[in-house]
C-alpha cells in the first residue's frame, strides 16, 4: 500500500507540474522547472474588444484553466524539458466542455509530443463522444491503446492517468483511479524519441480546417496537469486521486454552470459583434430555427459549434425569451451522441406541439456509417416529468422517425423538416432536390401520432430551366398561413432557401393556395419573390405562428461575411437577423415588418423632426453619433423619393455605408463601396433588388447594430448587409439627396443591448 509519506516520493519523479493555480495573466508556471510558459489564446491582444486573460474558476486544487476550444493551448519548446522514453506517466483533471468529431482520427489533446506519421512521441488525448486514448511510438509503429467505454463525461471532473512501461511491455489508464484499459507494447522498447514541442490542449498535428483554424484542441477545464519520468502503479494513482479528493470528503466535485458555460461577457465590447440581434455567447452559429411558444416563454434554437466560431460537430443551441428581443442562454439543447440517431451532427429542423401540447424538436439525425446520412429524428421535452418551462432537458426517440427511400428526392440530400399540427394531424415537409434533376423541393408527409409518417409526394416543384437561380436542392421549407385574401380565399406562404450549382442562396417565397387533400402547394404565380434584397446576410428561414398573438414570426441567419482569421481572432461568428413579422397586404403582396417588441429597446429619443428639408436633418444630424439607433424616417411626396442615408459614416465620409432608394429604377439598395478601409473585409460593392411602391412615399426603418444593418421599406422590402469600418469614429448619420426633399418625419433612438442588464 502507498503511505502517505509517499507523495514527496511520487513528486520527485516529476519531469513537469502544473497547477493552473494563476488567477490571471498569459503564462502557467511549471513548479518542477521553475519556468513560465505560454498560454496562446484569441483574445489575449484582442483586435475588437478589450483584450483578456483565458479564464481561471475554481478547480480541484486551487484554480482550473478554461482551453476555449479552438485557440487556448499551452506551449513547451522540445529542447526545455526532458524526454520520458523507457517509462511514462501523465495526469490531469479533465472537465470537458465539448467532443470534437475526430476529423482524420486524430486526438483533441491533453498532453502531447508526437509525430504521427513518423511513429514517434506520445500523445494523451480525448476522441469523438468522449473516447479517450494514449498512443505512443515505438521502433516505427504506432500503438493505440483506448477508453470507449468509459467516456469523459461533458461537465463533470474525470482525472485521467496514462502510463507506459517499457520493462513490463505495458500502457495502461486510469480514470478517477480505477484502471479501465490496458494493451501491451513491443517488449523492452522504449517511446521513440520525438523533436516537437510539448503542447498541453493543442495536437502537434492538427489539422488545418479553414486557414487560421485547426482541429483537434481541447475544450473544457484542466487542472493538476502532471508529466512523470516513470510509470506509476495503480496504488499510487489510486492514492494521488485520493489525496486530490480529500478536502470534498472523497468525492468529486461538481462544477458550476457559469465556470465552464460559453460567456458573452467578453463579447459585449466587440465593436462589430452585435448586441440587440440574438446571438451564441460565444463561437459558431448558423441558422436559427425550431421557434416555439410554450408557458409563457419563447424558444429558439439554433445550429451550434460549442468548439469554436467554425462549422463542425454541430449541436443545437438554446435560447428563451419572454418578448422575443431578450434572449436567455440556456444549456445545448441537442448535441451529437453516441448509440443515438445522430452520432455526427443535429442539423436543422422544427419544433411543434405534441399530443399533450408540449414541445417537441424533430431535427435532421447525421449519421455518416448509415446511407443515406441524413434522416429525421425526434427529440421529446421533459417538461411532464419534471415541470421545467425552460425546456433545458430533451430525450431521443431511439430511431428514426423517417429514413429517405430511393425515389423520394434526391437521394443523401434529404434535411431541415419543418413541422406542424392541424387538427388530429401532423404535417412534415422537408428538404431536398427531385430525384430525375427536375430542380429543388420539398417533399410532404403526414402522421396521425407525430412518429409514424406516410409519404405524400413533391410538395411543389418549378421549372428549373426557367429558374436556374434557384438551384438544384431546397433547404429549410416553411410554410406559414396567412389568412383570407380579398376574395376570401385562405392563402399560405412558401419559404424556402435554394442549393446546389447557380443557386441564388436568399430566402425566397410564394403566395398560394395550400391544398390539405393532395398535399400540395399551387402559387398564384410561379416566379419566386425575394423578401429581402441584400446579398448573404438573409438566410436560412424558419417560421412560426405565434399562439399568443397569431403573427407569423420569421426567423434567419445574418452571415458576418468574414474572413477565417477574423472570426478566429473574434471568437465569434454570425447571428441572428431580426425577428419579422409576416402578414398578406390588402393589395394582396406579402407585408414584411420587424416585430413591434423591438420598440423596447428604445432608449434615447435623439431626433424627432417633423416636415422639414434634407438640409434641415443633416444640421441636426451632424451631432448625432451611434453604432446602436433605429432610425425611422418618411418622405413627403412620392415624387421624391430618390434618397439615400449614409451610415456608419466617418467625419470626413471616408467611410460609409449609404442606403437608398432609386425612384426612376424602383430600387432599393445599399452601397458598401467606401464601408470600410479594411483591406481583410469582404463586405463590399452595391447590393439592391426591385421594389415598386406604386405611388407610396417612401417610408424607411433602418436599424443598426454595430456591423449589423437592416433597412425596412413600406412593408415590403428589406436590404440586409453588413458593414465593418476600419475607424472607430464611423459613427454618422447623413442624408444624400436633393436639398430641397422635404421630409415628412423623422425619428433616432439609441438601442440597448439585448444582453446587458
Amino acid at each position: 500500500m502507498v503511505q502517505k509519506g509517499d507523495k514527496a516520493t511520487l513528486d520527485g519523479d516529476l519531469i513537469g507540474y502544473w497547477p493552473l493555480d494563476e488567477t490571471d495573466g498569459r503564462t502557467v508556471l511549471d513548479v518542477v522547472s521553475g519556468r513560465q510558459d505560454e498560454i496562446s489564446y484569441a483574445l489575449l491582444d484582442a483586435r475588437f474588444t478589450e483584450s483578456a486573460d483565458p479564464k481561471r474558476v475554481v478547480g480541484i486544487s486551487g484554480n482550473a484553466l478554461l482551453f476555449d476550444g479552438y485557440s487556448t493551448w499551452i506551449s513547451r519548446t522540445a529542447d526545455a524539458v526532458e524526454q520520458p522514453l523507457e517509462a511514462l506517466t501523465i495526469t490531469a483533471w479533465v472537465a470537458p466542455r465539448s467532443y470534437e468529431w475526430g476529423e482524420d482520427q486524430r486526438l483533441s489533446a491533453i498532453v502531447n509530443r508526437h509525430d504521427r506519421e513518423a511513429r514517434e512521441g506520445f500523445i494523451l488525448g480525448m476522441y469523438r463522444h468522449g473516447s479517450w486514448s494514449l498512443q505512443v511510438g515505438i521502433e516505427g509503429r504506432w500503438i493505440e491503446l483506448w477508453c470507449e467505454d468509459e467516456p469523459l463525461e461533458k461537465d463533470k471532473w474525470s482525472h485521467v492517468a496514462a502510463t507506459f512501461d517499457s520493462n513490463q511491455s505495458m500502457m495502461r489508464l486510469y480514470l478517477n483511479g480505477v484502471q479501465v484499459a490496458a494493451h501491451p507494447t513491443l517488449a523492452h522498447a522504449p517511446i521513440t524519441s520525438c523533436g516537437t514541442d510539448l503542447l498541453i490542449g493543442r495536437n502537434n498535428q492538427a489539422k488545418v480546417l479553414a486557414e487560421a483554424f485547426r482541429h483537434h484542441l481541447f475544450g473544457g477545464l484542466m487542472d493538476e496537469v502532471k508529466i512523470y519520468r516513470r510509470a506509476l502503479t495503480a496504488e499510487e494513482i489510486a492514492y494521488s486521486v485520493e489525496m486530490d479528493l480529500a478536502p470534498y470528503g472523497g468525492v468529486v466535485p461538481a462544477i458550476a454552470e457559469a465556470d465552464i458555460r460559453l460567456d458573452r461577457t467578453p463579447l459585449l465590447k466587440d465593436r462589430h459583434r452585435p448586441q440587440y440581434h440574438a446571438s451564441p455567447p460565444a463561437h459558431w452559429m448558423n441558422e436559427p430555427h425550431a421557434p416555439i411558444y410554450f408557458e409563457g416563454k419563447y424558444h429558439l434554437f439554433y445550429q451550434h459549434n460549442p468548439q469554436g466560431p467554425y462549422w463542425s460537430q454541430i449541436h443545437w443551441g438554446h435560447w428563451v425569451s419572454d418578448d422575443l428581443v431578450r434572449w436567455r442562454d440556456l444549456p445545448v439543447a441537442l448535441t451529437p451522441e453516441k448509440g443515438q440517431v445522430d452520432p455526427d451532427g443535429v442539423w436543422s429542423g422544427s419544433a411543434a406541439y405534441d399530443e399533450n401540447g408540449v414541445p417537441a424538436l424533430f431535427f435532421t439525425a447525421g449519421d455518416d456509417s448509415a446511407s443515406p446520412n441524413q434522416r429525421v429524428g425526434l427529440a421529446r421535452s421533459t417538461f411532464l416529468q419534471d415541470g421545467d418551462s425552460d425546456l433545458a432537458k430533451w430525450v431521443k426517440h431511439p430511431a428514426p422517425l423517417i429514413v429517405q427511400e430511393k425515389g423520394q428526392g434526391m437521394f443523401g440530400d434529404f434535411r431541415d423538416p419543418f413541422v406542424w399540427k392541424e387538427g388530429e394531424l401532423w404535417y412534415l415537409l422537408i428538404g431536398t432536390g427531385t430525384d430525375d434533376g427536375r430542380g429543388g423541393t420539398a417533399l410532404a408527409y403526414t402522421s396521425r401520432n407525430m412518429t409514424d409518417w406516410s409519404y405524400k409526394g413533391e410538395f411543389f416543384t418549378v421549372d428549373p430551366a426557367v429558374y436556374p437561380y434557384l438551384g438544384n436542392m431546397w433547404e429549410l421549407p416553411v410554410l406559414l398561413p396567412l389568412g383570407k385574401d380579398g376574395g376570401g380565399k385562405e392563402k399560405h406562404v412558401f419559404l424556402i432557401s435554394p442549393l446546389g450549382p447557380g443557386a441564388d442562396v436568399e430566402v425566397f417565397y410564394w403566395i398560394g393556395t395550400f391544398d390539405t387533400e393532395a398535399f400540395r402547394f399551387k402559387p398564384d404565380r410561379e416566379e419566386p419573390q425575394l423578401i429581402d434584397v441584400g446579398d448573404f446576410h438573409f438566410t436560412g428561414p424558419s417560421g412560426m405562428v405565434d399562439p399568443r398573438t397569431g403573427r407569423n414570426i420569421v426567423f434567419t441567419i445574418a452571415q458576418g461575411e468574414r474572413t477565417p482569421q477574423v472570426d478566429y481572432d473574434s471568437g465569434w461568428a454570425h447571428n441572428a437577423g431580426l425577428p419579422l413579422c409576416l402578414f398578406l397586404r390588402e393589395d394582396g403582396q406579402l407585408g414584411v415588418e420587424p416585430i413591434e417588441e423591438l420598440q423596447s429597446l428604445r432608449g434615447e429619443h435623439l431626433v424627432s423632426l417633423a416636415n422639414v428639408s434634407l438640409t434641415e436633418v443633416n444640421e441636426r444630424l451632424a451631432n448625432v453619433k451611434g453604432d446602436m439607433l433605429e432610425v425611422v424616417f418618411e418622405l413627403a411626396e412620392a415624387e421624391e423619393n430618390d434618397i439615400g442615408i449614409g451610415v456608419r459614416r466617418s467625419p470626413d465620409g471616408e467611410e460609409e455605408t449609404v442606403i437608398y432608394y432609386d425612384r426612376n429604377q424602383s430600387e432599393l439598395g445599399v452601397d458598401r463601396t467606401k464601408s470600410t478601409l479594411d483591406p481583410e473585409a469582404r463586405s463590399r460593392g452595391v447590393q439592391s433588388g426591385k421594389l415598386e411602391l406604386a405611388g407610396e412615399a417612401l417610408r424607411l426603418r433602418v436599424y443598426l447594430d454595430r456591423s449589423m444593418i437592416e433597412a425596412y421599406a413600406n412593408g415590403l422590402k428589406s436590404v440586409t448587409t453588413r458593414a465593418y469600418p476600419s475607424r472607430e469614429d464611423a459613427l454618422g448619420l447623413q442624408l444624400s439627396g436633393e436639398p430641397s426633399i422635404m421630409i415628412k418625419s423623422i425619428d433616432i433612438w439609441r438601442m440597448a443591448s439585448a444582453y446587458e442588464s
